[in-house]
């Protein structure tokens, strides 16, 4: 049976070394699910030494935290309805082969980062086996899709849950949760160097800067960039003095933003490879795709103007299952729209051009962002990466596994 093999520490057919105990199999499924992880990592490193190995799905991070990703993330990285259809047969394929070769090869514990659409489906079937299944970071049950506790409950022995408010959704539903923080409260300064990350990405003296971040996946940046793009261009008209920073997450995404800055040669434009929590830290206001990014801006104390763009259909499947009037994090964890939110159809050009020069030349609403956020960094800073190695370390414990 699957918890004798986990307790007999088995190889797990992705080149364990000997004297290693097996191997805690992860799933990250984008670039905030690969940071999160790699924080995590070095939390259960701290735990468990070089005991064991670490495989599964994920990222550059990840990888440089001796993680071996056995498929490639960015089949994943893949959001929305509509946009998820072109992809499904590899995605349910790479799903299928995952669960094939976790049940072949058990591990000692399987931990989903994030992707919950993709993990659940592949964490019940690993639970029922009797393979001790960790999720890292709470779906937004308490925003929309609130009728996936269900399936959370079939899913996972523990859920992993950033903000303070989630634990107690969990309970009511008998499912084992822990507030863990957020880990970029702990790897972001409380007081951020504006000066240094300025100079780092060598963007021009005498300047007020705006960040600009249109997503990390291809699909935002595809639905947003254009748009992004235009209101640079406004912004540059309307103050000749901003000089704009733009952090392209890949390859493949630099080459979609320099085709569109070709199309705009007058912006004063640094893009830069990765660097996104350096351009934040260098910004005055920042420009962004709704997503984990938000947070972030938010943990570097930034006034913002959060957008975002899909297809018609996925905008209305989610209008219908949605809960809040607001989508971006800094908003949802305030319980008030602190910073503007311009989706769909009111992200124009003009209105994003305007509302971004708004934030950025307001002084009051700067200084009271400052302190607002100051306090949010405050509660969500709680040493998450060893917090959250402990809830898994212990419920192997449990188990007897190690």
């Amino acid at each position: 049976m699957v918890d004798a093999a986990i307790r007999g520490g088995l190889p797990t057919g992705n080149g364990s070394a000997a004297g290693k105990r097996g191997t805690i199999a992860m799933v990250a499924g984008e670039a905030s699910g690969d940071l999160l992880a790699s924080l995590m990592m070095g939390g259960l490193q701290s735990r468990l030494g070089d005991t064991v190995e670490y495989a599964g799905i994920g990222g550059k991070r990840m990888m440089a935290q001796g993680f071996t990703s056995r498929w490639p993330m960015e089949t994943l990285s893949v959001n929305g309805y509509v946009e998820v259809l072109g992809s499904l047969r590899e995605i349910l394929a790479t799903r299928r082969a995952v669960r094939e070769w976790l049940l072949a090869n058990p591990p000692l514990c399987f931990i989903g980062v994030d992707a919950p659409d993709f993990n659940f489906g592949l964490e019940v079937p690993l639970r029922r086996a009797g393979i001790p299944v960790v999720h890292f970071v709470s779906p937004s049950i308490w925003a929309w899709r609130g009728g996936r506790i269900r399936t959370i409950a079939r899913a996972v022995d523990h859920i992993l849950c950033l903000f303070p408010f989630e634990p107690e959704i969990y309970a009511k539903a008998g499912i084992p949760a822990t507030y863990v923080g957020h880990p970029l409260a702990d790897v972001i300064p409380m007081v951020p160097d504006v000066a240094g990350a300025r100079a780092e990405l060598g963007l021009p003296a005498g300047h007020r800067v705006v960040a600009v971040l249109p997503g990390s996946r291809q699909s935002e940046v595809r639905n947003l960039g254009a748009t992004f793009f235009a209101a640079m261009a406004r912004m540059q008209r309307m103050d000749p003095n901003l000089a704009f920073v733009l952090p392209a997450a890949s390859a493949p995404l630099r080459a979609i933003v320099e085709e569109l800055h070709a199309q705009y040669p007058e912006l004063r434009l640094t893009i830069v490879d990765g660097k996104s929590h350096q351009a934040m830290e260098a910004a005055d206001v920042v420009l962004l795709a709704s997503g984990t990014a938000t947070l972030e801006a938010a943990l570097y104390k930034k006034p913002m103007v959060i957008s975002y763009k899909v297809p018609w259909l996925t905008a209305q499947i989610m209008k219908r299952q949605g809960y809040l009037p607001y989508v971006g994090l800094p908003n949802i964890l305030s319980g008030r729209f602190v910073v503007p939110e311009l989706l769909q159809d009111d992200a124009t050009p003009e209105a994003l051009a305007r509302e971004t020069l708004l934030q950025l030349n307001d002084e009051g609403n700067t200084a009271f962002l400052y302190e607002h956020f100051t306090r949010m960094h405050e509660t969500l800073k709680c040493n998450t990466a060893q917090l959250a190695a402990d809830v898994v370390v212990d419920l192997m414990h449990s188990r007897g596994i190690v």
